[in-house]
């Protein structure tokens, strides 16, 4: 096997932001007007999977849409920006591997795969590859700052898409994401997301009787991912330019990953937005950085979101060890009151109520896509999504400058944007830890 620092740069070839644009535009100009069911028809044809991004959730996307239906799907294309994740995700999928908090063991998947050398696709312009590859769905489970451009180089391609949360990292991505939502509505496809309580029972039974009216008018409620997280103390090999390093380490550095309120808290706004079935006015947030070491995030956030008619929702989040975990959404109604969590949940007051088990969300969530697509009933969690992570966006922009700010400022005015102007394995100074009441709001 070739070095693989070595074959990673000669792979990773370098792309702008708006080559990129043109060349997926290229791809996808000869399909744009054609109706999603003429590119896949429904039934039991054999569907063609391709996986962009073969890091740990990658990994295990590509293994849940393998195992989520006894109907034929074939993993067909594979991409990553450096060919030893690649090769260690095509391992893991072969050969079976251990479990993690979001897959259990499993079994080699060898006979669902079909991915000959010429379709292992290296480099920023991966993606690309992928989807001329001849697939039907693209997995996209890259870090957070390159989801945008290429969800909107799928809609555009007529592919159906799972998408890992969240949407993006900045209001200029959400923009993109609403628009290629739409689109991929207009067209038909099926979108699913990695919010995955929106496909898990007990939230569903739940949210379907706070909906019709178990708990009464919703007067406030409380969201919570209060739990462990790491530093970055390892340091940067002397060889490894910026880039790489930042990319291989996605999670400690802002504009890859959009800090953790944006990256996994989003699943708690997420539940917010469904029970009050819209997206907060406004917020003013606080946070912080006390514990953790590394990379240029906060370890902990309080943001208090405004919605319409006035209802308030604490949001808190930490990623600190050793302090009280709590990872739940608490909804207060004028009859009653909502607990949830991952593993279960119950409505109080005299509409009480406790739902059964729910099988494996990050299963279901991949099932419902692939029923959608074969039934020819599409399903689009796109702006879902979007809207969730721009709270967590919103909420961050004020908790890094301590400013109030509106929901439509931050999606219509704001100018954040956090992409790079050239993607490439080169320096990237590192943008300082930010400062409230000096961090300018953009």
């Amino acid at each position: 096997m070739p070095d693989n620092m070595e074959n990673n740069k000669m792979n990773s070839k370098s792309i702008s932001r708006r080559t990129f644009i043109k060349t997926t535009a290229a791809v996808s100009i000869g399909t744009m007007a054609v109706p999603a069911a003429q590119v896949f028809a429904a039934g039991s044809d054999e569907l063609k999977v391709g996986l962009v991004g073969c890091g740990g959730r990658g990994t295990g996307a590509a293994t849940q849409a393998l195992m989520s239906t006894k109907t034929p799907v074939k993993l067909w294309a594979m991409a990553d920006v450096f060919r030893d994740k690649l090769d260690s995700c095509y391992g893991l999928l072969a050969n079976g591997g251990k479990g993690r908090y979001d897959r259990e063991d499993t079994p080699s998947l060898l006979e669902q795969m079909n991915v000959p050398e010429d379709r292992k696709f290296t480099g920023f312009d991966a993606c690309r590859k992928v989807i001329e590859s001849g697939v039907d769905i693209v997995i996209l489970a890259t870090p957070p700052n390159f989801r945008a451009q290429q969800f909107k180089a799928c809609v555009e391609a007529n592919k159906h898409v799972f998408m890992e949360k969240p949407a993006a990292v900045d209001p200029a991505g959400i923009r993109i994401m609403i628009e290629a939502s739409k689109l991929a509505e207009k067209k038909g496809l099926s979108v699913v997301a990695g919010t995955q309580r929106r496909h898990q029972n007990h939230y569903i039974e739940i949210m379907k009787r706070i909906h019709d009216g178990a708990i009464g008018e919703i007067r406030a409620a409380q969201c919570y991912w209060n739990g462990w997280g790491a530093s970055l103390t390892r340091p940067k090999p002397a060889d490894m330019s910026d880039v790489e390093w930042q990319i291989r380490t996605w999670y400690h550095w802002l504009w890859l990953c959009g800090d953790h309120i944006v990256e996994q808290h989003v699943h708690n706004l997420d539940i917010m937005n469904w029970a009050l079935q819209g997206h907060p006015v406004q917020c003013l947030g606080m946070g912080g950085r006390q514990v953790r070491t590394g990379g240029n995030i906060f370890d902990h956030f309080i943001i208090e979101f405004e919605y319409p008619n006035g209802v308030k929702v604490a949001s808190f989040c930490h990623q600190m060890a050793g302090v009280g975990n709590r990872v739940s959404e608490h909804i207060v109604g004028t009859k009653g009151r909502a607990y949830i969590d991952s593993a279960s949940g119950y409505i109080t007051g005299p509409n009480a109520f406790k739902p059964g088990d729910s099988p494996n969300p990050y299963l279901q969530e991949h099932a419902d896509l692939i029923h959608s697509i074969r039934s020819g009933k599409p399903i689009n969690d796109g702006l879902a999504v979007s809207e969730s992570t721009l709270c967590g966006i919103m909420g961050r922009m004020s908790a890094y400058t301590g400013r109030a700010l509106k929901w439509d400022w931050a999606l219509k005015a704001s100018k954040l944007d956090l992409s790079l102007e050239k993607y490439e394995l080169g320096p990237l100074p590192v943008a300082p830890v930010p400062v409230p009441g000096q961090t300018p709001l953009v």
